[in-house]
């Protein structure tokens, strides 16, 4: 299966990324690093610049219909970013639209409110999102990780870095049920 990773070019929280795409890869899917523009994006350690990673793809030249599904990794700066960005989000919207799995992690989530997804859905993010989702018509829970079925398609969440093993052993786990 490929499964769609979306960065910013810039801000994305370099674990939230490498872990998840490791353990996309270690169970045979094929990721797919995603952005807003070619070249290379640049991840951080929270605030200081960590390593760069080169774009696959491009929003706007991509669709939701060539991924089995979407990870969405955090960091502070890398959602805020894509929540600009026209293209990234209807590229989310896409993902929920068509019925296709989508997993979140830390600050993620607000692309997700900016795509207007959130609406009737309960999820888990970084603490600070909670009046974000709120106001957007989610129901925030404070729980490692959540997988949400309160639409036409499977949404897992989660909080922060230390969620991570859980985050991505549920959201394979559901991206493949959701494949069969």
């Amino acid at each position: 299966m490929r499964i769609a990773f979306l960065t910013a070019p810039e801000g994305v929280e370099q674990v939230e990324l490498t872990d998840p795409w490791q353990a996309t890869k270690d169970a045979g899917h094929e990721p797919v690093l995603v952005s807003t523009k070619s070249g290379q994006i640049q991840a951080f350690n929270h605030l200081d610049k960590a390593d760069t990673f080169p774009v696959d793809e491009v929003v706007g030249e991509t669709s939701a219909d060539s991924f089995g599904g979407l990870v969405l990794p955090g960091g502070v700066a890398n959602p805020d970013f894509l929540r600009m960005d026209e293209k990234a989000v209807a590229f989310v919207r896409d993902f929920f639209d068509q019925g296709r799995p989508v997993a979140a992690i830390c600050h993620a989530p607000w692309t997700l409110v900016e795509a207007d997804v959130v609406r009737g859905r309960v999820l888990t993010s970084w603490p600070s999102l909670r009046s974000d989702i709120r106001n957007a018509g989610g129901t925030w829970v404070d729980e490692q990780v959540k997988v949400c079925d309160h639409g036409n398609n499977k949404l897992v969440t989660s909080r922060k870095p230390d969620d991570l093993k859980a985050f991505s052993e549920t959201y394979l786990d559901v991206f493949a049920q959701e494949a069969a």
